[in-house]
């Protein structure tokens, strides 16, 4: 699909959202900040949709950190009821729609079974899928991910020597999946948040005043065109 404005030879190949602003959505609204997240899945779906027409390979979107344990008892319950809702709701739709399903994150024992076997489900009915791979990032840390990778090294024995930066890659949740290209971050907040903090490390990073739940593909589109306005240098100079 052909966007105004966006040069379709340079669509990035990953792009990763921090979908923020839920709770303040729904609190500006009168609203329980459950709402907030329940209106975010709308948003979630156009991001899909939007990425589908530009061709973006892999979207990653934060849905819940490991810091995200210490909101109210409530709102930790409702995301976890909600999530696993939400793929079953629509795991046949984005099958459909030729998307592959994935995950990143911790599968601690604070994780419901009942929603890991729904992750399960979900990326073995889409596994085959090519046309987009959506990484959901759950109960996921920056941080703990590189602890992970590191202790896998040590439990294999890696000689010190041994160890670059291809081995900790090797050893992140998904190594298959590429450096996003373009990270963007709603709700006017300027952090990433322990958010793919080895991953990102040349991501251009694109920050919206929108809050998540109003987020459509147009916003997608927007940070798509600011990024390939940008000259992207990998530490060294430009041409």
């Amino acid at each position: 699909m052909d966007v105004p404005g966006i040069d379709p030879g340079r669509i990035p190949v990953h792009v990763a959202a921090v979908m923020d602003g839920n709770g303040r959505w729904a609190q500006r609204r009168g609203l329980k900040r459950t709402e907030g997240h329940a209106a975010g899945e709308e948003a979630l779906m156009d991001a899909v949709e939007g990425a589908l027409d530009l061709g973006v390979r892999w979207l990653t979107v934060y849905a819940f950190s490991t810091e995200n344990w210490r909101r109210p008892t409530d709102e930790v319950r409702f995301l976890m009821g909600f999530n696993e809702s939400l793929l079953v709701r629509r795991r046949d739709e984005l099958n459909d729609k030729g998307v592959r399903i994935r995950f990143i994150g911790r599968r601690d024992w604070r994780v419901p079974k009942r929603l890991i076997r729904r992750i399960d489900e979900s990326v073995a009915l889409t596994q085959a899928n090519r046309t987009l791979t959506l990484t959901i990032a759950f109960n996921y840390g920056g941080k703990a991910e590189i602890i992970d990778a590191v202790r896998r090294l040590v439990d294999e024995g890696v000689p010190a020597a041994k160890i670059d930066e291809k081995a900790i890659a090797r050893r992140l949740y998904d190594p298959e999946m590429p450096d996003p290209d373009l990270l963007v971050r709603t709700s006017g907040e300027y952090r990433l948040s322990n958010f793919l903090l080895w991953e990102a490390a040349y991501s251009e990073l694109v920050f919206t005043e929108v809050l998540w739940p109003d987020f459509r593909r147009e916003h997608l589109f927007d940070a798509v065109r600011e990024y390939q306005a940008r000259d992207r240098r990998f530490g060294g100079l430009s041409g």
